[in-house]
């Protein structure tokens, strides 16, 4: 393996996890947005990443244990089937006609371990791109 395919892959685990901070942050910005109705209530989402493998001709490999290059794709984006949250609030002019609120099914918590898992694992890929510099940089110096 290359040095670039090392910057290749951390790049791309780096856009993964970035993705996945912005997702963790609108979650965290809608989890007290109200509704009137279930239909329109702002729903947790979540990102689904999968392993890449492609040999040095771009062409896919499925199999383990090739000299594929790998990287970190973005399948998609999932809606949480989580059950919406409701609340009794016969006052608030959001309310429908039965008083009820219609809450997000974002879990706070939930969502506050996503974002140390996501910034942790960004950081740990930047580490990566550093080390393989300097490692870059120094074998350049062993000929002087």
């Amino acid at each position: 393996m290359s040095f670039s395919s090392v910057f290749d892959i951390a790049g791309s685990a780096l856009s993964a996890q970035s993705l996945r901070l912005n997702v963790t942050a609108s979650n965290l910005a809608n989890a007290d947005s109200a509704s009137s109705s279930a239909g329109a209530t702002y729903r947790a989402r979540q990102p689904v990443f999968a392993a890449a493998y492609r040999d040095a001709l771009g062409v896919a490999v499925n199999g383990p244990g090739s000299s594929a290059l790998a990287s970190v794709t973005v399948r998609g984006i999932v809606e949480s089937q989580a059950p919406l949250r409701s609340q009794y609030s016969p006052g608030h002019p959001l309310a429908d006609k039965d008083g009820y609120l219609h809450l997000p099914n974002v879990n706070i918590v939930e969502e506050m371990a996503n974002m140390i898992s996501a910034s942790r694992s960004y950081q740990s890929n930047v580490e990566v791109i550093n080390t393989s510099k300097q490692l870059l940089q120094r074998t350049l110096t062993l000929g002087q």
